[in-house]
């Protein structure tokens, strides 16, 4: 299944100061509902993503990687891939943002995703896919103002102080002498657990339309069960 999904966001910060926040993967994957951020290796990012329907929860397991990006025109490019840890499909998507400021102080970023999803799951995305980004993507908005407000009026830690002067005392590395280029280190995140996306809640009347037939089909099964008893 092939579809393109557009969204758009606001951010209640200056483009200057929105648009580095929104290219930075690790600050902003614990705004992202059901996603949990696991490591890091060079530009590589990891992670999981859980969806759950009633009592059954599926748990993506992808990467993500920023393969373009321009500061000036505030534009992006990631590359996303990822599969179902219980072998119901696989997904692959172009994901391009551009951000444009609104005023002073605050940034619109539009996001352009072309998902190609296979398997199993394609079957059942296919018609809520649109609905379901979109109350994503305003979760998404809200928890990253949020987050950003809750930064500003923090006070700095003692913790961030010392490793702001130390960035500061630390002199840049040198090349290493021979051209052999060392592979990057895998850095594990340690956040909080992320809670499931209730896939019935965000999709709604959506969802269930789409799974009416098939309810409908259960229970004429069961009705000639009944009756053959």
């Amino acid at each position: 299944m092939a579809e393109q999904l557009v969204n758009e966001f606001i951010v209640n910060r200056p483009i200057e100061e929105a648009w580095p926040i929104i290219c930075d993967l690790e600050q902003i994957a614990p705004c992202m509902p059901g996603a949990q951020l696991d490591e890091i290796e060079g530009e590589i990012h990891r992670g999981t993503v859980k969806v759950k329907l009633g009592a059954i929860t599926a748990q993506f397991k992808g990467e993500a990687v920023i393969v373009e990006r321009d500061d000036e025109a505030h534009t992006a490019t990631m590359k996303a891939k990822g599969r179902d840890t219980g072998g119901r499909g696989n997904a692959e998507a172009t994901i391009s943002a551009a951000a444009e400021a609104l005023s002073p102080t605050s940034t619109r970023a539009t996001v352009t995703t072309d998902l190609m999803i296979t398997g199993k799951v394609a079957q059942f995305g296919r018609g809520i896919m649109g609905d379901v980004s979109k109350k994503l993507m305003d979760q998404f908005a809200d928890n990253l103002n949020a987050m950003l407000d809750e930064q500003a009026t923090a006070p700095p830690t003692e913790a961030a102080a010392e490793a702001k002067a130390d960035d500061a005392a630390e002199p840049a590395p040198t090349a290493p002498a021979d051209d052999a280029t060392p592979a990057p280190a895998v850095r594990k995140i340690d956040g909080p657990a992320a809670e499931p996306i209730d896939m019935a809640e965000l999709a709604g009347p959506a969802l269930i339309k789409r799974l009416g037939p098939v309810v409908a089909a259960l229970l004429v099964l069961l009705l000639i069960l009944r009756k053959r008893k």
